[in-house]
This record gives C-alpha cells, structure tokens and sequence, in this order.
C-alpha cells in the first residue's frame, strides 16, 4: 500500500494499532493497521465510513471537541473512547490521538492504541466530584513515577445556568452534551474533568499552555449561539512530594474556587496551594468550630418515602450553615480537622431533641466514616436514646462514605450497638465508592442508599437499570430495604419501581425545608417538584 509523505509524517507521532485519517466531510478517508483486532471490523472497510459509526454516541461529542479544537501541527489527546458495538457483540476501547497537518487537505490523522474497555469514560458525562478527586488522586501518583507533567484547570463559565434556564428540554439536553464533550476533550485521557457547580469546572490536562490559550478554545468550542464567557486558572500539580498533603492541596483548591471562582492569584503549585489553604483554614476552623460549640447552624428535612403506597417513611436531616448552601466545604473542613465528630454530635442532638418533641417524627441523621469508629460518639448517641426511650425505632443513622472506614469490623461492632438500642442504619451513596461492595459485605445495614447518579439514567436502561436491578435482588436477599434518591420524575419514578426498589427520596416528594412538610401529592407525567429559588444543593 502506497503511503504519502504527509500521512508519514501524520501518523510519525504516535505508536498505534490503527491509523486513521479523517476527511472534512466526517468520513474516514485512510485506514492501515489491526482494525479487526481493535473494531471488529478490517480497516479496508472503514474506508467511506462516517467516523462517528466507529466511535460511541456517548463520545461523539468528546471526539467532535477534539477535532474542532486542532490547530495545525499540533496533537490533542491521547483520550480513552468506547467504540461502536459491532455485531459480534464484544464492548471495545481505545485511547484516541489526533494530530492536523497545514499541509494535509484539512484532513485529521488519528492513531488509536487498544485499552481495556472497563475503564472507559461512563457515558460520556463528568465524573462527579468524589470520583474526580478519587481519579486525580491516582494521576497524581502516576505522574511521581512517569514523570508526567500535570496541571489543575479551574474554568468559570458565566453565564452557563441563565443558558440552561433558557434552553428547551431537547436543546438542554445537546447542550450538556456538548459542554460535556468540549470539557472532557481538554481534560487528561478525556477523563478527569468534573462539574463544581455555580458554573465552576475542573479539569486535569497535560501542562504546556497559557490559561488563555484554554479559554480562547472552550470559547470557540462553546460558541455556537451559546452566550458564556469562560474564565481560568491553572495550578500546577507539582510541589507537594507527600501524596496525603497533595491531596489536601488539590480538596482545598477545588473548595476555594468553589467559593470564590477566578480571579484571585492563581498558586504557583500544589505546595503553594496547601499553605495559602491552610492560612485561610486557621482562621476559618475558629469559625467553624465557633459554629458548632454554639450551635450556629440549622437542620433542614428532606421527606423520603415507601414506594409501594407512596406514604412517608422519613425524614433525612441535612446541616446548613448559610442560606440554602451546600455544607459541603464545612464538612469536608471539619473531616480533614477532625472537627467532623463534634457536628455530628451536635447535628445528633438536636435531631434527637426534635424527634422528643414530636412523637409523630421519623429522622435519619448523617454520620461520617470517621465519625462510626468513635466509641465517645457511640456511647453517646446510645445514652441519648436510653434518656428519650420515646424515639426507639424513629432514629435512623445514614453511614457516609466521605472519608473511608479502615476497620470494617469495628465499625459494624458500632453500628450493632445503635441497631440494639432501636435504630436503624443505612448506608449512603452506594455505588459512588470502590468500598461500597466491602461494606454491604461486611456491615450489617437495614437501607442502602443507590447513589443518585444511577437513578437519574435509570429510564434509560442500559448499564445503569442492570446496576439497580442487581443491587435491588442483592439486598433484598441479604434483608436490606433500599433507597433511591435523586428522583425528580414520575419516569424516574417508574423506572425504579420497576426495579423493586423499596423506598424515594427527590425532588418529585419535595425539597429539603426548614421543616418537617409531607411529601408532596401526585405529579403530572413530566412536572418536577423543584420549589422556585431552591438548587440542587438544597437538597
């Protein structure tokens, strides 16, 4: 097979299993290497073929970013994508490279290298933050043994919620997918990008060029009709030889630009990131724990309810410390300073002091990791319960996930002795962890909570449905009701009755609310339950 110059030169920089060149029609004009291997289908045969056949739907948008955000003589990825099933049924990836050359008829070379396909990116969407934090945490100790030179990207798209405010559900729904595409496009292996909220993103990508470099590209990549003005800083993942302290710096960093978005000095790394956090921290714990001791917080109630007759079972008391905010950075504060036992002390008494009020109450209160392996903590929500006898069977603990049990067996040998003094336990976000399968194992749970990133593609099918589905037969097996939250519409609704799922929590039964309020009544097939002025973090 005759090759010319240009594709040598095209292809010269990268060591791939199949070679492809894209035409500015979309189809694929070039093809040499294993393509069955790697496809399922000869290369000879991709030849003619639309290159967004060969790729996933869930990673057209990514590839699509990818190809519009090339400038000539330079390379973009390597980025992870699921290909197109092909009728063998086998599920393939690849990591996918793409490089322009001026010279090259606008074509775009692309170089594909096999990957293993269960590390694929999930379909097509950010990571939450938890596996975010959790991804960045593994390319931070990959880079210390590579040498791979990282940064962390903090982009602001102003803007971004009026735009989704206005769009119809159909154009909403192209536009997260194509924000979606264009972020993970610029993130390392298409992968680690994640939404902050407040139109606050982070990425990790390859150092190598200027903040505004990125932000003239996410401009251009966005513009289509689409009124954002992106803003970013860049910090450098470098200067922290500790991978603990590493961590802290990069927690702390996505939590100050949450609070403050771009615009401060940018930290010139990680270690730089960690001090000038710690400043802050110093005089924001005297806060924090100020607002603890004196009990300057409120507790907010979100209904959860039985599915099987729509009646409530209870209620999950959530902490605020400012007007409908997430308490997200005071909580994940007072886990790092091991102030997180004291609020959830704290949190515990005054929704023990309610429950004793109101006889007709059923709460869960939230208790960290850290928190269960205290036996001060457990002695003392045991004595509480022994001095209200009246709430016996109305106090639920929701187990979390933030920070990680090391002692499985202590930690259950605690949850045994709140279960004896008549409360029920459940455990939070299952699925959001890799320790979630060990804990179902090994603790023994009343409720398991289906994290809610399962439950809003639920309808949909696919990998998400057989999750539930399997969880759902599991538990039930093992005695252990379970709890879908994030559910917002009556085709949520159906969908994990469906699955057998035993209780719901969501806006479709209402928002979280200073108050106790019963859930609210039947919805209309495609209304939400949202009240106006409250967001996603209120509940």
């Amino acid at each position: 097979m005759k090759v010319g110059s240009h594709r040598l030169l095209g292809f010269a920089f990268a060591s791939a299993d199949l070679l492809l060149e894209i035409a500015p029609t979309g189809a694929i004009a070039f093809a040499v290497g294993a393509g069955e291997a790697l496809s399922g289908s000869a290369e000879l045969s991709l030849v003619g073929r639309a290159w967004r056949d060969f790729v996933a739907t869930p990673d057209c948008d990514m590839i699509e970013a990818l190809f519009d955000g090339l400038e000539p003589g330079r390379r973009s990825g390597p980025v992870l994508v699921r290909l197109a099933a092909h009728k063998d049924g086998v599920p393939r990836a690849a990591t996918f490279s793409a490089f322009r050359l001026a010279e090259n008829g606008g074509n775009v070379s692309c170089a594909l290298s096999r990957a293993y396909v269960d590390s694929a990116p999930d379909a097509g969407r950010l990571h939450d933050r938890q596996a975010f934090e959790s991804l960045a945490a593994t390319l931070l100790e990959t880079a210390r043994s590579t040498g791979a030179d990282l940064e962390l990207a903090l982009v602001e798209l102003a803007g971004l919620t009026a735009a989704r405010a206005k769009a119809s559900p159909e154009d909403r729904g192209k536009l997260e997918a194509r924000l979606s595409g264009v972020l993970r496009a610029q993130a390392h292996g298409g992968q680690a990008a994640t939404e902050l909220g407040d139109d606050r993103f982070a990425l990790v990508r390859s150092r190598g060029e200027a903040a505004e470099v990125l932000v003239r590209r996410i401009a251009r990549l966005l513009a289509d009709g689409l009124e954002v003005a992106p803003a970013a800083d860049l910090i450098p993942l470098t200067g922290e030889k500790d991978p603990k302290r590493a961590i802290r710096a990069l927690r702390y960093s996505l939590d100050s630009f949450l609070r403050e978005g771009v615009g401060g000095a940018a930290a010139a790394n990680l270690s730089e990131a960690l001090s000038k956090a710690m400043e802050r921290t110093l005089m924001e714990v005297g806060a924090l724990g100020e607002a603890i001791r004196e009990r300057k917080f409120r507790l907010v109630y979100q209904p959860v309810v039985r599915l099987k007759d729509g009646a409530l079972h209870h209620y999950e008391t959530l902490v605020r410390f400012d007007e409908d905010e997430s308490p997200f950075p005071q909580i994940r504060m007072a886990e790092e300073l091991d102030l997180i036992e004291s609020l959830d002390l704290a949190v515990l008494e005054q929704a023990v002091r309610t429950l004793a009020g109101d006889a007709g109450l059923k709460l869960a209160v939230n208790v960290s990791g850290r928190t269960i392996m205290s036996p001060a903590y457990i002695n003392a929500a045991c004595q509480m319960v022994q001095t209200h006898p009246a709430i016996r069977g109305r106090l639920l603990f929701e187990l979390t996930e933030s920070a990680a049990i090391e002692d499985l067996a202590q930690a259950d040998r605690h949850l045994q002795a709140l279960r004896g003094e008549g409360c029920q336990v459940c455990l939070d976000d299952f699925g959001a962890g890799a320790a979630s399968l060990a804990y179902l194992q090994q603790l023994r749970l009343d409720i398991v909570k289906i994290d809610g990133r399962y439950i809003r593609d639920l309808q949909a099918g696919g990998r998400e449905a057989t999750f539930v589905k399997h969880v759902v037969k599991m538990c039930a097996e093992m005695g252990v009701r379970t709890l879908a939250e994030m559910v917002e519409t009556e085709e949520a609704e159906i969908a994990i009755r469906k699955a057998g799922v035993d209780l719901a929590q969501g806006w479709r039964y209402g928002a979280a609310a200073d108050t106790p309020l019963p859930p609210i009544g039947k919805l209309k097939p495609g209304r939400s339950n949202m009240r106006p002025g409250l967001s996603r973090a209120a509940g």
